[in-house]
């Protein structure tokens, strides 16, 4: 399964390339197909690309819905 994650853009690292953080996990990504894309912004990342800019109320209620997901995940790991 593959999971397409909404992530904050916290820097423009080179043409086209940027780092994201989500929760404090930070990677590197390829900004080529979102070249708009400003720091600060809320992106989907997808197998390290950015694909989609999201506005903030979107990014938020999608990063609701990852954090209920793995806090139901946690409760099923504990059983």
């Amino acid at each position: 399964m593959c999971l397409a994650v909404p992530m904050k853009l916290i820097e423009i690292t080179g043409k086209g390339t940027g780092k994201v953080d989500s929760g404090g996990v930070k990677t590197d990504v390829s900004l080529m197909m979102i070249p708009h894309a400003r720091v600060g912004d809320y992106i989907i990342i997808h197998a390290g690309f950015g694909i989609e800019v999201l506005n903030p109320e979107e990014a938020e209620i999608r990063l609701d819905i990852f954090r209920e997901l793995a806090a139901a995940t946690a409760r099923l790991e504990e059983t």
